[in-house]
């Protein structure tokens, strides 16, 4: 069960950097140089590793693992709903 939860986790994560990504944010401009050379595929991958990590540290019963990624899923929804609003 915790896997499955940690997996639509990251689901809504990768929504959520999605919906960020293609906000067109001025904030986005701002990002460092190899983020614009490699177009968006580096944040992607460290979403989708992150979302390994969460999924390995679940499958393997380490109990801090999925409560990690819970914790990171909250401030990406955080972050992503200060940015989709324009608050920030």
């Amino acid at each position: 069960m915790a896997i499955l939860v940690t997996f639509l986790l990251g689901i809504g994560n990768f929504a959520l950097h999605r919906a960020v990504m293609d906000s067109g944010h001025p904030l986005l401009g701002k990002m460092p140089w190899f983020y614009h050379g490699l177009h968006r595929r580096f944040s992607f991958a460290v979403e989708f590793l992150m979302l390994f990590a969460g999924l390995l540290l679940t499958a393997q019963g380490i109990a801090w693992g999925p409560i990690a990624y819970l914790g990171y899923t909250a401030l990406n929804g955080l972050s992503a709903w200060l940015i989709l609003s324009d608050r920030i």
